[in-house]
């Protein structure tokens, strides 16, 4: 089912793996082109901690109606886009089962994405519905709705994809990026 040479999705911890790529993107060094103050500015108010995963939010939307209307939004939008059935026991572990490699400067390991997108669908009812050559687009069910909440939210997309922040709309830093996730039913990411 999973290409060779590439792990499964239910192998990684995807708590672990946000903490970890967190760890190593708010890290600083002497030869770091941004200020240990300036690095730290752009993840306030967490800095190098990671506060951790964001809870589960009480009220949840059905995913498949909000991945149904943005999956033909899109498909509007790009009409040179294609369908793609793939065999795969979840949808986060689609990309996987294809063999996609979008965030190879990142990692080489699909099956890790997959593991924070299934945590994803069980926390807000992520779809996948669009994945590009290194864009990846998901229908959300159940955004966050409060500030606080946006926040943590935006700290596991930063730790998922750094570029979002930091090639982002300025001001780049989380709690601007937070301030768009609100009641956003989809969430984009694009790997440099």
């Amino acid at each position: 089912m999973y290409p060779s040479g590439m792990s499964r999705p239910d192998q990684h911890d995807p708590g672990t793996l946000l903490r970890g790529w967190w760890s190593q993107y708010t890290a600083t060094s002497d030869d770091d082109m941004l200020s240990t103050q300036d690095r730290l500015a752009v993840t306030a108010p967490f800095g190098q901690r990671w506060p951790g995963l964001a809870p589960r939010p009480e009220d949840r939307a059905g995913p498949e109606a909000t991945a149904d209307q943005l999956g033909s939004d899109l498909l509007i939008d790009h009409p040179t886009m294609r369908l793609g059935l793939i065999a795969a026991e979840r949808g986060a572990d689609a990309l996987t089962a294809a063999g996609w490699s979008g965030p190879a400067n990142y990692t080489n390991d699909t099956a890790e994405i997959s593991a924070v997108l299934r945590s994803w669908e069980d926390r807000f009812g992520v779809r996948v519905v669009l994945a590009g050559h290194a864009t990846l687009y998901l229908s959300v069910a159940a955004p966050p709705t409060t500030p606080s909440e946006a926040l943590q939210v935006a700290a596991e997309h930063f730790a998922f994809c750094p570029d979002n922040i930091w090639q982002g709309t300025k001001p780049y830093t989380l709690a601007a990026y937070a301030k768009r996730l609100i009641g956003e039913h989809s969430w984009a990411f694009g790997w440099d």
